[in-house]
């Protein structure tokens, strides 16, 4: 089998893993409990882990690794025929967040190396012993180190616009893609009903806020009567009880209080007028526009910061509530991965 033939093979296997593991299916094999394990220690080394957002994350994986989908996310693609090796910094955001780019090293037949997040150790080395056990060719193919990279041929490396630096400098020798910091942005017009609008809290609140396809900033008519939106938020209050949570609401407010800045609050989520597309936890940002031309331009000049766009408005938006399901083919910062890697 070629590089593509094994990979459809095992990661279909993966997604049906998922699957079963999201439906309850009975297995003759014990990967459920040892994914179940897995997601235990994954909760208890990072907070933002919850079982829900795990539960979650892994239902959406188990829809996305079909063979259908595999199949012809590949199909675009010429047979690798490297055996280059690469290197992976990874991201511990949001659960299982490298798995892609793991993918997509394994199809077009690299070695990897991978620099795991001390936020999330636990996951990915799950997913690798399950591939292996399903292809034991690539049993020597994947390796997780704790220090730094060493002896690869490329490497793609995701982190904060600080890091980012770091990582331009340091890998500024090898071909690379280097994923600074991304958010997700609704653009409203004041005409979405409450399936809009409650579609959109689930953009908004999903993994609290830390995914790179999180919303975290609205871009709305003057004077948006924000009521509706509230209405629909009140439906995710239980939020406010997961104590990081909480705490970063709690600090937030009092520094905007201490500054006296004008804010809208609910209770458990704040609405803060700022042009900044990243916003803290616990918070959204807002701004305004006169006309949608306007609101157009500003999405137009700051795409380079902007991972999805979701509104009704625009033909090539997404769809409010879409945000957390990406398809094979969406690739982080709109780059082709696995062109970049079938060239490198």
């Amino acid at each position: 089998m070629n590089a593509y033939q094994k990979s459809i093979r095992a990661f279909s296997k993966l997604g049906q893993l998922f699957r079963d593991y999201s439906e309850g299916n009975l297995r003759d094999d014990n990967w459920i409990q040892l994914l179940d394990n897995a997601c235990v220690e994954a909760s208890s080394q990072n907070k933002w882990f919850t079982k829900d957002n795990l539960s979650f994350c892994i239902a959406v994986w188990g829809e996305t690794l079909t063979k259908e989908a595999i199949t012809s996310w590949l199909s675009n693609y010429n047979t690798p025929v490297n055996t280059k090796r690469l290197g992976l910094v990874l991201a511990g955001n949001v659960p299982m967040v490298g798995l892609h780019d793991l993918l997509c090293g394994l199809a077009c037949g690299y070695s990897i190396q991978a620099k795991r997040s001390s936020n999330d150790t636990v996951l990915l080395p799950f997913v690798v012993d399950f591939l292996v056990a399903v292809e034991p060719s690539w049993k020597d193919t994947i390796h997780f180190t704790e220090g730094k990279l060493a002896n690869f041929d490329a490497v793609i490396a995701t982190g904060s616009n600080n890091t980012a630096r770091y990582f331009e400098h340091y890998f500024k020798g090898f071909p690379h893609i280097i994923r600074k910091t991304r958010n997700g942005v609704a653009l409203l017009d004041g005409t979405e009903s409450s399936e809009d609008l409650a579609a959109l809290c689930t953009d908004i609140v999903r993994y609290f806020g830390l995914g790179c396809r999180s919303v975290s900033h609205l871009i709305v008519p003057e004077n948006y009567d924000f009521n509706n939106l509230f209405l629909a938020l009140y439906e995710h209050r239980d939020i406010i009880h997961h104590n990081a949570y909480a705490n970063n609401y709690d600090y937030n407010k009092a520094v905007y209080l201490m500054q006296e800045l004008d804010l809208l609050d609910n209770g458990f989520m704040m609405l803060k007028k700022d042009a900044g597309l990243n916003s803290p936890i616990a918070c959204i940002h807002y701004s305004t526009y006169a006309t949608l031309d306007e609101a157009k331009n500003r999405l137009n000049e700051e795409v380079q910061q902007i991972q999805c766009v979701v509104s009704n408005i625009l033909s090539d938006a997404l769809p409010f509530g879409s945000t957390q399901y990406p398809k094979l083919m969406d690739y982080a910062d709109h780059v082709d991965t696995m062109a970049f890697l079938l060239k490198n």
